[in-house]
């Protein structure tokens, strides 16, 4: 093969895996959305507290270390040397648990039956909430978060795909990140499991109820309580997955909130309340603009990946508002 065909194969399986996890940041979206009707603006500050506080644990800091210095006069900033990975990842898990008790219980019990608009601005204000604590808890220094993953480039791959160009090509291999790479394999298991709990467990089947009418769920005795804890319990550990994916990969400081508009198009694409949209919408985005970037973006003047999608979301909502997997709203009058 050429080294132009090569490289457009390269540029799509980065793609691939990019768009993976834009649909993992979606997910989170599209969860909370189907059970409860609340487009959730927090979910990427919910992917940064996971974050920050998985930091913390790994690195055995005291919480609100700050603070506690300043009003006892203390001089205590790390309560041990750290924690084991997985030890601190479920120590994380408990907390986005924990979290989603307290969103129950204080933000949403209290709005039932409110406007979606309310119940939007509710997840603003939790959003800015849940940064503020996370400054005052941990920091707002730029971490790095390593729990074990390899990174850097494959040389086996790029041995591998070098032997595919045409003899005498200056070809010198695809360049794949390994992180790339485990964070797909993550995203797809979590994605799978999550499909399957939806379809064939007894939750999965209540949560699906509640989305298509909340009234008729509630009159078979499902508690939507429960199911509002359940559903934000599954965002919080997509929220936990995402933040360690992207921030192993760029650091975990406070800009990681804004993997949150990334998944906007990615909803738009592939409609709210859909979860195969999510993945696919995510595909589609992952791919198009790293290939538009590769092949358009040269001719006027590069960084096209910073608008590709938000323009193609644009086309979506003119001319199929619902997305490829949304439903059709159609309203009598």
């Amino acid at each position: 093969m050429s080294p132009g065909v090569l490289n457009t194969i390269e540029v799509v399986l980065n793609g691939l895996m990019s768009g993976v996890l834009y649909s993992l940041v979606a997910l989170g979206f599209v969860l909370i959305f189907k059970a409860s009707g609340i487009f959730n603006y927090a979910q990427g500050v919910m992917a940064l507290f996971a974050a920050l506080t998985l930091v913390g644990f790994q690195t055995g800091q005291v919480p609100f270390a700050h603070l506690l210095n300043a009003v006892f006069g203390t001089d205590y900033h790390h309560w041990s040397s750290g924690m084991h990975h997985a030890a601190a990842i479920a120590l994380t898990l408990l907390v986005m648990v924990g979290f989603a008790f307290l969103v129950e219980k204080l933000v949403l019990r209290h709005l039932v039956n409110q406007a979606p608009i309310i119940l939007f601005m509710a997840t603003i204000g939790l959003a800015f909430f849940m940064e503020g604590v996370g400054d005052l808890m941990w920091g707002p220094d730029l971490k790095a978060l390593d729990i074990g993953l390899p990174s850097g480039g494959s040389l086996w791959w790029e041995e591998v795909t070098r032997a595919w160009a045409a003899p005498g090509a200056e070809y010198y291999g695809m360049y794949i990140d390994v992180l790339d790479v485990w964070a797909t394999v993550i995203a797809l298991a979590l994605v799978a499991a999550l499909t399957v709990f939806s379809q064939y467990t007894r939750t999965g089947r209540a949560l699906r109820a509640v989305a298509d009418d909340h009234q008729a769920a509630l009159s078979v005795g499902i508690s939507l309580r429960a199911i509002w804890v359940i559903v934000w319990s599954i965002a919080g550990m997509v929220a936990l997955v995402a933040g360690i994916m992207w921030g192993a990969k760029s650091g975990v400081q406070f800009s990681l909130s804004l993997i949150a508009l990334k998944a906007l198009p990615v909803l738009i694409l592939g409609g709210f309340t859909s979860i195969p949209g999510a993945i696919i919408g995510g595909l589609i985005i992952g791919v198009g603009e790293k290939l538009f970037e590769y092949t358009v973006g040269p001719m006027i003047g590069g960084a096209t990946e910073n608008w590709f999608a938000y323009v193609l979301a644009l086309f979506f909502l003119m001319f199929r508002p619902q997305g490829l997997f949304g439903d059709k709203i159609i309203e009598r009058v």
